[in-house]
């Protein structure tokens, strides 16, 4: 049963969030296509990413919790992951977008983006001799800047809040992955490649790169969507 773990741990991810696609008040199910070619568009540029770092020993994955198939040199649960998680995100971020009205005004969005961007770069320059950690804010700096003053989007605050509200299951989820409650982790980082600060068992990078993976889901679904020009879906009172 073990070999199925990080395989329920997708699944148990993505289930409530895709039989809730189909509610009539929701209809997220009417976009599983633009999700998809999202999803798979990013995580061609995250799996070559994530096959790199395993190639080069910044982490590995344990065969106990695994089905044992692998594609590019990862497990086929890693693979997965990629559409699960931005699925589950994807969709809590249609949900809210939906019945809330959550936009930032310019003002603060363009504060917290700069601070975001100087923050990532400082972090990065200091720790340069550690990949993961140079990597992650390098790119995330770079993804911002060119999500928020090249391509003018305007929902990189509302994007960052919900993404705060779903820090919980993300700690939980991520939180076994690396270890927590188990004998040993599904996920091992080798410690001289990343900071060392973890939340629980979690390496605080992975809660960065998590953000810039989903920032780029949001990104293409809504690109993906106008492109369809989709009727706008109507909300009963």
């Amino acid at each position: 049963m073990e070999h199925y773990l990080y395989l329920l741990i997708n699944f148990f991810t993505v289930i409530v969030c895709f039989i809730f696609s189909f509610h009539p008040k929701i209809q997220f199910s009417r976009y599983f296509k633009e999700f998809l070619w999202a999803s798979l568009l990013v995580g061609i540029v995250f799996i070559a990413w994530d096959a790199w770092f395993t190639k080069i020993g910044v982490w590995w994955f344990n065969d106990k919790y695994l089905l044992g198939i692998r594609l590019f040199g990862l497990p086929v649960e890693e693979l997965l992951f990629f559409i699960c998680i931005p699925f589950s995100c994807v969709f809590t971020y249609f949900c809210l977008t939906t019945f809330f009205k959550l936009d930032w005004k310019p003002l603060p969005q363009n504060i917290f983006v700069i601070v975001c961007i100087a923050a990532s770069l400082v972090i990065s320059y200091f720790f340069l001799e550690r990949i993961y950690t140079f990597m992650t804010f390098l790119s995330t700096a770079g993804s911002l800047f060119i999500l928020h003053f090249i391509l003018k989007v305007k929902w990189i605050g509302k994007v960052s809040f919900i993404y705060l509200l779903l820090m919980p299951g993300f700690l939980m989820v991520n939180g076994i992955l690396t270890g927590t409650g188990l004998e040993s982790p599904i996920v091992n980082y080798n410690p001289d490649e990343f900071i060392g600060l973890r939340i629980l068992t979690i390496p605080v990078e992975d809660t960065v790169y998590g953000y810039e993976l989903i920032l780029w889901n949001i990104f293409f679904f809504e690109l993906f969507r106008k492109t369809e020009k989709q009727p706008v879906v109507e909300v009963e009172a």
